[in-house]
């Protein structure tokens, strides 16, 4: 998962601090952050457009997506929602 850590351009791939994961676009701009625990994705994670419009935003347990997503169109709106049980749609 986190095997790349710079882009051709330079720009960092990704940060983590305080088991706090932050990934970057090629242009530097954010592209998700989230808390990362023990190697893994947990809690509440968001998503983001190039433009830096929230896409989508839910939670993870023990690295597998658990509870409410959602995902929004260009516009704001939601567009999916969906409940997981540890990584099981439900």
């Amino acid at each position: 998962m986190l095997e790349k850590t710079i882009y051709a351009n330079g720009q960092k791939v990704f940060e983590l601090k305080n088991e706090q994961l932050t990934y970057f676009f090629k242009s530097g701009g954010l592209k998700a952050r989230g808390a990362f625990v023990k190697n893994r994705k947990e809690g509440f994670w968001q998503y983001f457009r190039a433009n830096g419009d929230l896409w989508k935003e839910g939670f993870y347990k023990a690295g597998k997506k658990h509870g409410r997503w959602l995902r929004f169109s260009p516009e704001g709106q939601v567009e999916f929602e969906a409940e997981f049980n540890m990584g099981v749609r439900i």
